[in-house]
């Protein structure tokens, strides 16, 4: 290809065409002003006109981390105006401060503004090119990524679970773009961080990359090939553990979520417990943990004794295992769930007691809603035919509680016999961290119902008879 031999909306539109979507979907730029992301919206402004079935949206995202991000957000509305494109401005606040990568920060709040402005079904394009997939490939060696990471940026992608990502420019060079914006007579910003080479991208493109290029000048095109080849390799990967993969997962007993059994799993070979898990990992959303942490996670899960208390930290991720399953949670879903009192007193006055006693049946269930942590209520509500627990009497008092010594003898509805409450939360396939985040029922001091799990016997409502429901949602 010669230098500046290239149609900027024919590639739009083979990137639109390979992501097939429908007519009436929004093309959305992510537009930073740089030359490579004019150069992509000047060609956008084009294809637009040629197609009015879709919509068109240019985003600049104004992170606040550079002196010139408004003079940026002026240039940005002028070029809109000219190519005749709608712009919409999103200012965001970048995390930063030890141990964080501002350029992982900076991406992270970039993309979750652009997706907040894109509906299921919009394409994404971005102006990524040649170059940057030599950067990434590069970068992914540094960090020690196997195929999934050296496969690099797709051209089309996947986005966000329903939309569509598209790298028009992709297979372009940086020399390439920055001689067609030269002929066109483009007027772009320079962002004076890429001169800092403090960030690893910018030392890649600064130092290293020119430095390649000499002495071999394909280099880019060819890490790109190799990028594709690990690409095909990773997608027969993905493929064959989706297929592999449900086998090992249950779904939580009385609970939310699934777990993955670790029994079937410790039963393959070492390669396959590896991508198993990574792939369950990733199914969850969780960020793929690198090998060694691989390795110390299926260590612990699968060899360590049967009663240790395992329970592990990756990234926002938690890895605990019980009754021979892995379970994996949010640290901080974990955090959220934590109940914000150990007990409470319920006045028998605010209990819904609605009952038509002429009638023998409810005129209007109420409820009663209390608040147990950030992300659960517990709802008590009353009901004819269901199990329920019976209503107190006068000398009763209600409580909730997370907590009862685990000798207490209880004897639930749907069991034959009774047995001791530690007994029986493991008969429920009740996690240890779980057990204190089950509301406990009592009236007076007597433990009338583990909520979500079961009812004291001989406190379940009479057949026909009006009953305390007890739910946490």
């Amino acid at each position: 290809m010669a230098l500046v031999e290239f149609d900027i909306a024919a590639l739009i539109e083979a990137s639109v065409n390979a992501a097939s979507i429908d007519a009436g979907a929004k093309l959305v730029l992510a537009y930073s002003g740089g030359v490579d992301s004019e150069l992509l919206a000047q060609g956008l402004g084009c294809y637009a006109k040629l197609h009015p079935e879709y919509r068109y949206l240019l985003v600049h995202v104004h992170h606040g981390l550079s002196k010139n991000a408004d003079m940026w957000v002026t240039h940005c509305q002028r070029q809109a105006s000219q190519y005749q494109l709608p712009i919409e401005i999103v200012r965001v606040q970048v995390n930063t401060g030890p141990r964080l990568s501002i350029e992982a920060e900076a991406r992270n709040a970039r993309y979750k503004a652009i997706k907040s402005l894109m509906d299921s079904g919009d394409l994404l394009l971005t102006a990524h090119h040649l170059d940057d997939q030599l950067e990434t490939v590069l970068l992914a060696l540094k960090r020690g990524l196997g195929p999934k990471g050296l496969s690099a940026m797709g051209a089309v992608q996947t986005f966000d679970g329903d939309k569509v990502l598209s790298r028009p420019l992709l297979s372009i060079s940086r020399e390439q773009i920055e001689a067609k914006a030269a002929s066109l007579n483009l007027q772009h910003i320079e962002d004076e961080s890429n001169c800092d080479d403090k960030y690893d991208r910018n030392f890649l493109r600064l130092e290293i990359i020119p430095k390649l290029k000499s002495r071999w000048s394909a280099i880019a095109t060819t890490a790109s090939r190799s990028a594709a080849l690990c690409g095909q390799q990773q997608s027969v990967i993905d493929e064959e553990v989706s297929l592999r993969l449900p086998e090992f997962i249950e779904v939580v007993a009385h609970g939310s979520g699934t777990v993955l059994n670790l029994v079937l799993l410790g039963q393959q070979k070492p390669n396959w417990q590896a991508l198993l898990f990574r792939g369950y990992i990733e199914q969850l959303g969780f960020a793929p943990p690198s090998m060694v942490q691989l390795e110390q996670l299926l260590n612990q899960l699968l060899h360590a004794k049967s009663d240790a208390n395992i329970e592990l930290k990756i990234g926002d991720m938690l890895v605990r295992r019980f009754n021979h399953s892995a379970y994996l949670s949010s640290i901080n879903q974990d955090e959220r769930d934590q109940v914000s009192t150990s007990s409470l007193e319920i006045d028998t006055a605010t209990l819904p007691l609605m009952l038509d006693e002429a009638k023998s049946k409810l005129i209007k269930p109420k409820e009663l809603a209390i608040c147990l942590s950030d992300r659960k209520t517990l709802i008590i509500t009353n009901a004819l035919d269901r199990e329920t627990v019976r209503m107190p009497q006068v000398d009763e008092v209600v409580s909730v509680r997370f907590s009862a010594v685990g000798s207490t003898r209880c004897r639930p509805h749907n069991r034959q016999q009774g047995r001791e409450l530690k007994k029986l939360w493991q008969e429920y396939g009740v996690p240890p961290w779980e057990r204190a985040r089950v509301p406990l029922i009592f009236y007076n001091e007597r433990l009338v119902c583990a909520v979500g799990y079961w009812i004291e016997k001989s406190y379940l409502s009479a057949k026909g008879s009006e009953g305390l429901l007890f739910l946490v949602s």
